[in-house]
């Protein structure tokens, strides 16, 4: 029988990142989420609960602290998914540098210094580790609204590759690219019921993703089945988003 996992969740506590820990509690595997405030009911599955850790990603010393913590806890981590993110709507014409500067250290930075403490610990590990980076189809396509966001997610993509090269063969370096997903945020973005269902259908698979759909894509490439899978980037987008041009073009569309 496999030994089980150490799993460590940024943002899992919400959205994507509980979809996510969800998906490797279902598995069997021990799961650690962190973030700056607990939850008031943690990602369970059966018996199996995650455990909280009390740090804001962004707080160099609360990361050295965490991973001390669970080095000295617990004696090692398996995996890590670096979820936590995200950019509320600004136009890139009047935000400031300041909020500038604060998403890209949120969404970049920070997910790069919590790899460079997990890297050093999976590679005293005999079985090493796996980094997996939550990214996003904003790195790959145009970003309006959210262009900082898109600028440090496309980065995590090349940071992804030039980690994989540096730290394999003990540690493969992955990244997950979530399209459109159904949130309890969603209406933040989409509007009611009614609006998350038309942004829904502009997806060829004529839906939003579910956060454990996403949780689902990053288990597989943490497992044994990706053994060979380093330096890549998976896209979960249900096939992406129709070209607008085509809504507008006089061609038979049936």
């Amino acid at each position: 029988m496999s030994q089980q996992r150490v799993v460590l969740v940024t943002g899992g506590a919400r959205g994507v990142g509980r979809g996510i820990a969800e998906a490797f509690l279902a598995a069997g595997d021990r799961v650690l989420i962190c973030g700056r405030n607990a939850p008031e009911h943690l990602p369970a599955h059966d018996d199996r609960t995650a455990e909280f850790i009390e740090a804001n990603v962004r707080d160099s010393d609360a990361l050295a602290a965490m991973m001390e913590g669970i080095r000295n806890r617990i004696g090692r981590l398996d995996v890590l998914v670096n979820n936590a993110g995200g950019a509320p709507y600004a136009d890139a014409a009047e935000a400031s540098p300041r909020f500038h500067k604060a998403i890209i250290e949120l969404n970049l930075l920070a997910p790069f210094e919590l790899a460079q403490h997990a890297n050093r610990l999976m590679q005293q590990q005999a079985t090493g580790g796996v980094i997996v980076f939550v990214g996003s189809i904003s790195a790959v396509r145009a970003s309006p609204g959210t262009a900082a966001y898109g600028a440090a997610k496309a980065g995590i993509v090349n940071l992804t590759q030039s980690l994989a090269v540096e730290w394999g063969p003990k540690v493969r370096v992955v990244c997950v690219s979530p399209g459109l997903v159904e949130t309890e945020q969603s209406e933040l973005h989409y509007g009611d019921a009614d609006g998350v269902a038309r942004v829904g259908a502009t997806v060829p698979l004529r839906r939003l993703a579910q956060p454990r759909e996403i949780g689902e894509a990053c288990l597989w490439m943490s497992g044994s089945g990706a053994s060979y899978v380093s330096g890549s980037n998976l896209i979960v987008h249900g096939g992406g988003e129709r070209p607008s041009f085509l809504a507008e073009a006089n061609v038979n569309q049936t």
